[in-house]
């Protein structure tokens, strides 16, 4: 049986079961000159959209208070949970930008994800039970019950505002790409529309309804990209290396594909990468902010380990998604406009080999799961950025610990509102930018900004208030100023002919500035306060191990 097919079988079996939507298993006509419409993709998104949109509605019923709306009560278990984190992790930026970075470069494209990879096992084994049972609602809940709680919740909102809203922009342009190309809306009619989705995501059902949006969508993704990963191994015998000669074959660099240096050529480029990826992960707001929807510190390192798991699973089949994309699109005209170019870009590469293994059903599907993912991660990463706003500035800073519960809803809400308007402005900008690399930028300022802060607050007696601020401050500008300059920025989007700093990703220099200032800050740091935060250091070492009865522990 040949791939075509078994494509077309399977196809079949899926309009079973998503039965009404096979009417439009053949496209429409080009509109306007533009990519032909997929009328089966338009169906299945619809269907999407309107069961989340019904979960929305369940989970406001619940959403009433605070508590709900920023940790979804605590009440979600450490499966669901880890399901709900690969959710949020599992990206459009992982799945179409890694898939088309491995479509131009080979295995240079698995760098991006090798790093973020690594990060799980850090998070499951060093930090999910100290922040699960020292915080409330964010990791900023964490740091300020040992340092000064104003200067330091206004630092780290801010830092994690200007992470989600990077984050923001590669999820915008990955909707507005998908939507371009199969949908045949305008980019920019793309972008508002996610946006508008979103916002009735977050705005009504809060963390509970995103939790289960993205658990929908993580079990929607795993699916597809494993019966596209068979169909491809299917035509190659099962044969991994077969697929391999097959990409080979097919991509104009032959051979070199297989090693190192196509994309990237400067060994100081993969490790600033790398570094990137590994401790900026660990630092995400918005995945840190998870761990506190579990009910105990257990159900946290459930959490990352079921996370790790479905992580793990994703980027071994994006292996195999990448190399087919090359074998299987590269070579086929089809995918082509007039001027020989990749409809779509390299972005569209992982719908493209969608298309050539399944035809326009399964095509309908991933364009359906992408756009699913995309409001999923779009939703949490919105919320956590609104909570910086409402939860961390208001409610700690302005109010003291003591908010007008109804006010503070209110003001989420319309943060929600602005983060929304803000990423669909950045994503016009950044239109033409391969996502996987847009997405990686909030890494560096995570790994400068927000893991130097946590990890030395959790783990080291001498961290005081005056280095934390310090530090941050150097971090992020360093961070924001040298991606400004950068190539990514300077010359892909500001237009200049040669960037002022070589690398896109400087956490390698970022990262350890932000440390050593930290340290040494701390270190000359002779004020009353930075005596009390080197004293509040023992008892938030007991309260993380053994939760709110920590004390009482110590003293029994």
């Amino acid at each position: 049986m040949n791939l075509s097919t078994l494509g077309r079988q399977l196809s079949a079996a899926m309009v079973l079961l998503f039965p009404g939507l096979g009417f439009a298993a053949g496209a429409l006509d080009d509109v306007g000159g533009e990519q032909a419409l997929n009328p089966t993709a338009i169906g299945m998104f619809l269907l999407f959209v309107a069961f989340t949109l019904y979960v929305t509605w369940w989970a406001s019923k619940a959403t009433t208070s605070s508590s709900t709306f920023y940790n979804a009560g605590g009440q979600i278990s450490g499966a669901q949970n880890g399901m709900a984190i690969a959710g949020d992790f599992m990206s459009a930026a992982s799945f179409l930008g890694i898939t088309g970075l491995m479509y131009a470069g080979g295995f240079d494209g698995l760098i991006l994800s090798l790093g973020a990879f690594g990060a799980w096992p850090v998070l499951m084994f060093l930090f999910a039970r100290r922040v699960r049972n020292l915080g409330s609602f964010t990791f900023i809940d964490v740091i300020s019950r040992r340092l000064d709680r104003e200067p330091i919740r206004l630092v780290t909102a801010f830092s994690t505002i200007v992470i989600v809203i990077m984050y923001l922009i590669a999820q915008m342009v990955g909707a507005g790409k998908l939507i371009q190309l199969l949908f045949g809306l305008p980019y920019v009619v793309a972008l508002l529309l996610v946006s508008g989705l979103v916002l009735a995501y977050v705005a009504f059902g809060g963390m509970l309804a995103t939790t289960w949006v993205q658990i929908i969508k993580a079990g929607l993704l795993l699916f597809g990209v494993t019966l596209i990963a068979i169909l491809l191994l299917a035509d190659s015998g099962f044969s991994f290396s077969s697929l391999l000669g097959k990409a080979v074959d097919a991509h104009p660099k032959g051979e070199a594909i297989l090693g190192a240096g196509v994309i990237f050529d400067d060994p100081v480029q993969i490790l600033t990468i790398q570094v990137s990826m590994l401790f900026g992960t660990v630092g995400l707001p918005h995945i840190l902010m998870r761990l506190f929807t579990v009910p105990d510190m257990r159900q946290a390192k459930l959490s990352a380990y079921y996370a790790s798991l479905f992580i793990g699973y994703f980027y071994i089949a994006l292996l195999v998604l990448g190399f087919g994309s090359i074998a299987y699109v590269a070579g086929a005209p089809e995918f082509f406009d007039a001027g020989g170019r990749l409809i779509g870009g390299s972005n569209m590469a992982a719908i493209h080999v969608a298309t050539a293994v399944g035809g326009d059903i399964l095509t309908g599907f991933m364009s359906a799961v992408c756009f699913a993912t995309i409001l999923a991660v779009v939703a949490g990463l919105t919320l956590s950025g609104a909570a910086a706003i409402s939860h961390d500035v208001y409610a700690e800073v302005l109010k003291k610990g003591k908010p007008e519960p109804k006010t503070e809803l209110r003001l989420t809400r319309a943060s929600v509102l602005l983060i929304g308007l803000t990423a669909v402005l950045l994503g016009i900008a950044f239109e033409e930018e391969n996502i996987a690399f847009i997405a990686t930028i909030p890494m560096v300022v995570s790994a400068s900004v927000t893991f130097p802060i946590l990890f030395l607050s959790l783990f080291w007696s001498g961290f005081t208030t005056r280095g934390a601020i310090a530090g941050a401050v150097v971090g992020l500008v360093s961070s924001v100023v040298l991606i400004v300059l950068g190539p990514q920025v300077w010359v892909s989007v500001l237009g200049h002919a040669e960037a002022l700093f070589p690398y896109d990703y400087p956490a390698l220099f970022t990262m350890p500035a932000s440390v050593l200032v930290m340290i040494w800050m701390s270190k000359a740091d002779r004020s009353a306060r930075g005596v009390t935060d080197r004293n509040n250091y023992a008892e938030l070492l007991v309260e993380s191990e053994f939760g709110e009865a920590g004390p009482e522990v110590a003293r029994a």
